[in-house]
């Protein structure tokens, strides 16, 4: 039965993983994983977390099951988290919330969720997208298209042809769009672009599939979530896929959310019988330990301003690092323009680097990042940078 099978080529990041590891250069520099580290390279626990785990053990009294939905609280918290307390549709139950198994649970339960509502939709996801976006939906047996986003000459937004591509989706389809901190390019929806996406999602009818992995990294948790909830008062339906790895730093406990937003409650009700028919065909049951922490956390008063200043930490490190970047490379003589860097938001950035000049980068100087010059902007901290700033520069100018 196995003989035939042949091996599957790793994936570039898991590969870049182990080079890194293997690696005996001290001077070694990972900017390829996305996951928040540090000043001092690590990804520690948040101290709200810490104290809500502590609560956790000291109130857990079992190790039941928690239902397919997952923990109630914990969807409820989300649902505020990402729309607004008193947004019009959470007030007129249209949302019905289940907590996956990370964001990744979260984007394959929604995967399956379409190919239930529509089997012949075809998901369009941004070019470029999260390397992951697009084996995701295919796996469900889905159709995947790409529409313009990135303008890699101009390091922005390829507006005018993002748009173009838009005002042909079909009804029916769905168009994935990221909430904040785009994976990989770090370029961000204007409010103004957000209603101008929500305007073609009215026309064409296309369901709106958004992405939420790094609420709160970008500008602020409100500021972040604000294109969706203009999208969410004008359009009838949408998906939400959501994360706590990056804003908890929860990622090895993998917790997420897939909330669909419907028409009115009467139709949520035949949506939440659906989506809970595919987590029972799935996983079952999700994990209940960081659902039931962030529910701690955002149950108290104390440990959600706690939350909310390790937030802001994260958040105004790797902002900080970005105009960081751009005097590094100055001071190494450097002429390139990468003014662009600060105007992208989250923990990546595109630095339009050749794949010669990054192969160089990594053969030479054990920097490593992916192949499209991606970089994760909190990989680096003060006892590196000026290590990383000199190779740049060293290969920009061979």
């Amino acid at each position: 039965m196995f003989a035939d099978l042949k091996a599957v080529a790793t994936d570039p990041i898991l590969g870049l993983m182990a080079a890194y590891k293997e690696d005996p250069n001290p001077n070694k520099v990972d900017l390829g994983v996305g996951v928040y580290k540090d000043e001092q390279g690590h990804t520690a626990v948040l101290n709200c977390v810490k104290q809500a785990e502590a609560l956790r053990l000291k109130q857990e009294d079992s190790k039941t099951y928690i239902g397919m939905a997952g923990d109630i609280n914990f969807n409820l918290h989300m649902e505020k988290l990402a729309f607004g307390s008193s947004h019009k549709a959470l007030l007129a139950d249209r949302l019905t919330t289940a907590h996956t198994p990370g964001g990744t649970g979260a984007l394959r339960v929604a995967a399956e969720f379409i190919k239930r509502a529509n089997p012949d939709a075809t998901v369009w996801v941004t070019t470029p997208t999260w390397a992951n976006h697009i084996s995701l939906f295919q796996a469900a047996g889905l159709k995947v298209k790409e529409y313009a986003y990135y303008d890699y000459e101009t390091r922005g937004l390829n507006e005018e042809a993002m748009f173009a591509d838009l005002a042909k989706i079909p009804a029916g389809d769905v168009v994935l769009v990221h909430a904040c901190c785009h994976n990989p390019s770090g370029m961000d929806l204007t409010f103004a672009q957000w209603q101008r996406f929500t305007e073609l999602a009215q026309e064409r009818g296309f369901t709106p599939l958004v992405d939420m992995a790094y609420q709160g990294f970008g500008a602020g948790l409100d500021e972040d979530a604000a294109g969706l909830r203009h999208l969410a008062d004008a359009v009838s339906e949408l998906i939400l896929c959501s994360s706590c790895s990056k804003n908890f730093g929860l990622y090895r406990d993998r917790i997420g959310a897939v909330t669909i937003m419907s028409q009115n409650s009467a139709q949520a009700q035949n949506v939440k019988t659906n989506l809970l028919s595919v987590v029972r065909s799935i996983y079952s049951m999700p994990p209940a330990h960081g659902a039931i922490v962030v529910s701690h956390i955002l149950d108290s008063t104390e440990l959600t301003a706690l939350w909310y200043q390790e937030l802001a930490e994260m958040r105004n490190r790797i902002n900080s690092y970005r105009q960081l970047i751009i005097d590094k490379l100055a001071a190494q003589g450097v002429e390139q323009d990468f003014s662009f860097i600060t105007r992208q938001h989250g923990m990546f950035s595109f630095l339009g680097l050749t794949k010669a000049q990054i192969a160089q980068l990594k053969t030479d100087y054990s920097v490593y990042m992916v192949d499209s010059s991606r970089v994760s902007i909190a990989g680096l901290n003060h006892s590196n940078i000026d290590y990383f700033a000199a190779a740049v520069a060293s290969v920009l100018k061979a």
